[in-house]
């Protein structure tokens, strides 16, 4: 299924969805006329719910798509077409309110309906010097989109029965000529040359932008001009534009609310074929549950049962087993669409079983566990997981666009993550991120672990801790993290620059050259530990004796060079173990560096 098939039939599950030749638009403002035309109130659509007022959405005659032409909607526009009045510069607002007088004295003469004939007598007798003198309008209704209701009625003056006649009646009159076999539906219908504005996507033109167009010639085949070239029918390019900007608009529930990268995705439930009585009900179901691993969780609670169902997938129960509101059978769909100046790119875009879906999330959060888990990690969102390990600052802004496109399609496909992404986060941590987090750790154990159960990699990465794993990075990362401990033991917090400030990029990479400083330091810090803290320096050498009996044949004669990117991540993976393993000697007395580290802040902060 195409992603325009697959938005048409998400248009028959959409309630309050326009009908052909309607869109929805945000309205804040409404100009109430008297039966001749005078301007009785002006009433505030806007929405105070939040902390800020917001449009309200109403279905309302579709516009023609502009371009840099003048062209007026009919019954409402913003108010440079409706007033004449603009916020900006406005060189050609009187052109454009002209245009919108002119376009509805030719549409409503010799109309009967008495909103119809206010309105046309508004546009006749409103003058637009008169905004600033004796009209109640404000500055705060600049640019914004205008409609009319007549005073004393409930509804609006476009959505009078005559006024919907007109509508269809303009509507039918200014259709092309041309009949094609649609692309979507497969049936005859009317060509569309230029398909509908789509709005919502982060940083595309704020009118919107196409998803489907042909501006030059190079795009083109045939001799066939615009959207002759991807034969489609008005209908169903009205229908899934106003799928699509209904799952685009800032509250829906079918939007990830944080950019992955600069595309802004979308997805939706199909349970038209599903093993379900009520199919809405079930795709609603998938929709929610869908949103939990990929927005990710703040509430604890919510998080843990997330967590559970995850690793009830992993382990292979069917998802309708663990969610029973999901039915089996049902279809899913993910979008990802980024800007490219008026138009949109495609980003990515799956879709399938919702089962494969769930367990491929299941899958992703399997492979990056790793324990202790990392401060603050329940179950992350693919976006925050990007911004933790490879944003500068942590910032989602700062996060490489393409690689959040691939990452997230290895995500949805279950195909091993990108090699980028290692390499990204392995800059990071030698650019100064703190490899103690935690989370670079896990999503460098993820990378390796994905491919390890695919296929890919012999030897698997651990979880936990494990003594007994031999890598050469991992190691390397756990010898690092115990002589850090041994500086603390020595000398406290109150170290300008610590070992790990000044080593950790250069001991991950070229450990021949960094090394040897390490441990000259690590010794001297022992040696001073001896005296202050005995039991400490114990525990220390004991478990350096450990690391070095494991290194074949042995430190420090066979320092690598350097080392490759796996064994890099398995150095930050095995850093991060240590670091949080406690040491216990035969008395009982236990140490880990976390703790250490956590112990000498808290000693400082008391004595300050």
């Amino acid at each position: 299924m195409t992603i325009l098939q697959a938005l048409d039939r998400y248009y028959d599950r959409m309630a309050g969805a326009a009908a052909s030749g309607w869109t929805k638009a945000g309205f804040g403002w409404c100009i109430v006329l008297g039966a001749d035309g005078s301007v009785v109130a002006v009433n505030d659509l806007h929405d105070n719910s939040g902390r800020k007022p917001r449009r309200v959405e109403f279905n309302v005659p579709a516009g023609p798509k502009r371009t840099s032409g003048i062209a007026p909607n009919f019954l409402w526009d913003k108010t440079s077409y409706t007033l004449g009045r603009t916020a900006g510069a406005g060189k050609r607002v009187m052109q454009e309110h002209e245009a919108f007088v002119t376009l509805h004295r030719e549409r409503l003469a010799g109309v009967a309906d008495a909103g119809l004939k206010a309105l046309l007598a508004f546009l006749e007798n409103w003058r637009p010097e008169r905004f600033d003198d004796d009209s109640p309008f404000t500055d705060e209704m600049l640019d914004a989109n205008i409609m009319f209701r007549l005073d004393g009625t409930t509804g609006y003056i476009h959505e009078s029965d005559e006024a919907v006649r007109l509508v269809d009646h303009f509507a039918a009159d200014g259709a092309t000529s041309d009949t094609v076999m649609c692309l979507v539906t497969g049936r005859q219908g009317t060509l569309e040359r230029l398909h509908p504005a789509i709005k919502g996507v982060r940083d595309a033109q704020s009118s919107g932008a196409a998803l489907v167009s042909f501006n030059l010639d190079a795009f083109t085949s045939y001799g066939q001009i615009q959207g002759a070239n991807a034969p489609t029918s008005q209908e169903a390019a009205a229908r899934y534009g106003g799928a699509l900007n209904a799952m685009l608009a800032r509250d829906s529930v079918n939007r990830v609310s944080q950019p992955i990268g600069d595309a802004t995705t979308v997805f939706w439930a199909d349970a038209g074929e599903a093993e379900t009585e009520d199919s809405a009900e079930a795709a609603a179901a998938a929709e929610a549950w869908f949103a939990g691993p990929i927005e990710g969780i703040t509430d604890a609670e919510e998080a843990e049962k997330l967590r559970v169902e995850l690793e009830a997938v992993a382990a292979g129960r069917p998802i309708s087993d663990v969610r029973p509101a999901i039915a089996k059978g049902t279809k899913f769909h993910v979008l990802g669409l980024s800007p490219n100046a008026a138009r949109l790119s495609v980003r990515f875009w799956e879709e399938g079983d919702f089962e494969r879906f769930a367990r491929r999330l299941a899958d992703h959060h399997r492979d990056l566990t790793i324990k202790p888990l990392p401060s603050g990690w329940k179950a992350p969102s693919v976006s925050l997981l990007l911004a933790r390990t490879t944003a500068l600052q942590g910032k989602f802004e700062n996060i490489p666009n393409q690689l959040a496109g691939e990452v997230m399609r290895s995500v949805l496909t279950g195909r091993p993550y990108p090699r980028s992404w290692l390499s990204a986060i392995l800059i990071r941590l030698r650019a100064g991120d703190d490899p103690s987090f935690g989370w670079h750790a896990a999503a460098c154990r993820g990378v390796l672990h994905r491919e390890y159960r695919l296929g890919f990699r012999e030897r698997e990465v651990p979880m936990a801790l494990d003594r007994t794993h031999a890598n050469p990075g991992y190691l390397l990362g756990r010898l690092f993290a115990v002589y850090e401990l041994a500086q603390i033991a020595a000398l406290g917090r109150g170290v300008n620059a610590t070992m790990r400030d000044k080593f950790f990029g250069g001991a991950s990479a070229t450990p021949a050259s960094i090394f040897p400083l390490v441990i000259s330091n690590g010794q001297n810090h022992l040696a001073k530990a001896r005296k202050t803290s005995p039991g400490w320096a114990f525990l220390i050498e004991r478990e350096l004796e450990s690391i070095m009996d494991t290194i074949e044949p042995g430190l420090p004669h066979t320092l690598p060079r350097a080392l490759p990117l796996e064994d890099q991540a398995e150095f930050a993976i095995g850093y991060y173990h240590q670091r949080s393993a406690k040491l216990k000697s035969d008395k009982g007395d236990e140490i880990s560096l976390a703790e250490a580290e956590a112990n000498a802040t808290d000693n400082e902060g008391d004595s300050e």
